[in-house]
Formats: structure tokens, sequence, C-alpha cells
């Protein structure tokens, strides 16, 4: 009999395709011209994004460092998810663009698989699924006149699902120094800056009239907003930025029954909503509240009488909690045995980061990391 040639519509195609992950779908972009030009539509991309982010496919970074001095650098560990590796270090990645930065780079994100890195004034996007990697353009907003320094102080990047842009916004402090001889105080204004992939260019935005602070230690973006811890004109609060319209509003810290002098109060994105994680400063016996604002911050739950463990570092699947340890080794903690698991993974004091990301095709018109010089290295253990 002759053989019968079956063909699969185009639309099943692509529906099979956009399950796959980014490795496989960049060998497959040699296979013909219409697939390669397929993974590149805005549909195909947000419909493979939809499908990793339905089925949890989370890779974890780690952010970490073995010293801490100039000379010691920071490096990111890709973690194995595959059963039974315990999330050893698969590759160490070294980013030589902020080799020669001090606790650098600072992360925000990640949105839509895209991690901003930022350190000073050198800012940079990174899709680690495409391994492209795009240094931002030096903004081009005026400074004050007679500044005599300039710093630039919190980042946050998120998405405009409207006009479809990726958005940095960047806050800048100018210090103007005191000058005796001209009868000239110490002072300071702050600028604010945004960022848009689509055009490629910085303009200036107005300044929310409080000042946020602190470094991300999780994801602070949630559904088109980012948001910052920052102080007010008498009180702690909550700073955000809707990406959409582009303008700040704030609102309240969870009453959580303390102090931000006793306790730390660290924003995250849960399940998407935002999320508060509070822990006590000090002590080696830690519990770990988790509020949700959904309207109103309510108590999701609490995680009490841990011993052994300094600060949480993030979620992971079925709610299970990364934390560094007393020895500042990457642990597991499962909630529903109450399970402690060393990871066997050691960085130095309070330099570990985890950062969870979800594969994405977005394109950030960048180069590669071969271009770029990125290191990626095959780790020689679990603790490389």
């Amino acid at each position: 009999m002759p053989e019968t040639r079956v063909e699969v519509p185009e639309m099943v195609m692509l529906e099979i395709l956009s399950k796959l992950p980014v490795k496989s779908l960049t060998r497959f972009r040699c296979v013909c011209k219409p697939w390669c030009s397929s993974f590149r539509t805005p549909h195909f991309i947000t419909k493979h994004h939809q499908n990793n982010l339905h089925n949890n496919n989370l890779n974890p970074f780690l952010k970490r460092c073995q010293g801490n001095t100039r000379d010691d650098i920071y490096y990111f560990s890709q973690l194995s998810i595959e059963k039974g590796q315990n999330f050893s270090a698969q590759h160490n990645i070294h980013l030589p663009f902020f080799e020669d930065c001090w606790y650098a780079p600072v992360v925000s994100g990640p949105c839509n698989g895209l991690l901003c890195l930022h350190d000073a004034d050198k800012v940079a996007l990174w899709n680690p699924s495409t391994r492209e990697f795009k240094t931002l353009p030096q903004s081009t907003v005026q400074r004050p006149p007679s500044v005599d320094s300039t710093s630039f102080d919190c980042f946050g990047i998120g998405f405009d699902s409207q006009s479809g842009d990726y958005k940095v916004v960047n806050f800048v402090s100018n210090c103007f120094e005191e000058n005796e001889d001209e009868g000239l105080m110490g002072d300071w204004n702050d600028q604010v800056e945004l960022y848009s992939l689509k055009t490629d260019s910085w303009k200036e935005i107005s300044v929310p009239g409080v000042q946020p602070y602190g470094s991300p230690l999780f994801n602070n973006y949630v559904n088109g907003f980012y948001y910052w811890r920052a102080i007010g004109y008498s009180d702690d609060l909550i700073l955000s930025f809707d990406m959409v319209n582009e303008k700040f509003s704030t609102l309240p810290l969870p009453e959580f029954g303390g102090s931000l002098a006793e306790y730390y109060l660290e924003l995250l994105d849960f399940n998407g909503l935002l999320g508060a994680i509070v822990y006590p400063r000090g002590g080696t016996d830690k519990s770990f509240d988790l509020w949700v604002m959904n309207g109103s911050w309510t108590k999701q739950f609490s995680i009490e009488s841990l011993l052994g463990v300094e600060r949480p570092l993030g979620f992971w699947k079925n709610g299970e909690l990364f934390l560094e340890s007393s020895d500042h080794e990457l642990v597991l903690f499962d909630p529903s045995t109450r399970e402690l698991k060393n990871l066997g993974i050691h960085a130095y004091q309070e330099k570990m980061q985890i950062i969870a990301y979800v594969e994405s095709l977005v394109p950030i018109n960048g180069r590669s990391e071969l271009k770029e010089l990125i290191i990626r290295r095959p780790a020689g253990d679990a603790s490389n």
C-alpha cells in the first residue's frame, strides 16, 4: 500500500511547539524559515510564556560572591531542577560588564523572563533564556547646574501591557556640596528617569514626593506595577509605579504588630499579588510571616521557630522557602513537613540572592552573550 502522508495543521504545530523549552526552539529555528519567523511573533512569544507560567516552569538563579573585597566578583549560578540533583550548580555565569563594580549588579525583576541589572549608572537588560544581553544607553536627561555629584539609587523594571513596551525606572539624587566661601549649604535634589525599550531612550518624569530605599531581595514587579519600600514625611510606606500611566502612588505597610527597628520587611510577588515577608532582625529563633495585599493586607501564613537560619531568599514551588542558614549555606524549608534541607551551596555572609524566572522568548534588541564576552562555565560541584 502507498504511504499516507499526514500533515499537521500549522496552528496545531505551533501550539505543540509553544510548549517546548527555549533551548529546543533555538535549535528548531534552523528547521524551516516559517518556524523561525513564527517564533518571533508577539502571539507565539506570549503563548510560549503563558504556557511556562501555567506549568510553573521556574528556573532558579543564584547570585553570590565568595568574599567581601573588591577582588571578589559577583557571579550567577544556574541551579539544576532535575530530580535528584538537589539544586546543584550547573553553570557559573560571569558578566564582564559589571566586574569593576562594588556589590554589583543589583537585580530587578524578573519581568516576563527579563532581568534588569544595575550598578550606579551602569544598566543592562538580560534574557538568560535566549542568552541576549543589552547595555542601556546613558541617560540624556539634563542635570541641574552646579551639581557636584550624582548617585543612582533605586531601579525597577516592568511591562506596559497597552503599548507592549518594557520600561525601567531610575531614581537619581543630585548632591550640592557645602561651600563656606560662597555661603552655600550642602543640599540635594531628586530626579526620576524612565527608559523605554521601544524607543531605546530615557526621559524625565515627575518625582513622587517620597523617598524609596533599599535593594530588592525578592522580585518587586507585580502585574504592571513595581514596588519599593519608601520613607514619607512621617512614616514608612510602599511606593508603587504604574507602567501604563507612568504614575506613582503609595500604600501602607501591613500592620504586623512591630516596628521596622525590630523587624525586616521585604516586598515580593506572591502568586501574582503583592506580598510582604516580615521577620525579626535579632535572635536565633526565627519566625516568618507572609502578608498579601488583595484590596487590604491579610496575613497569609506564619512559619514559627526555625533555628539556624538568618533570612529568606525566595519561594519555590509548593510553598517551599529558600533560606540562608546561620552558616551561610543555601537551605530549602518545606512548611508541610518542616524539613530543612541543606543544599550544600555556600556564599559569603548576606551575599546570596535567589532569582526564579520563567523562560521567555522576549527580544531585547541586544547582543548575544558570546559577543558580550559573558562566560558560562560548567560548575565542578555544588559548592562552585
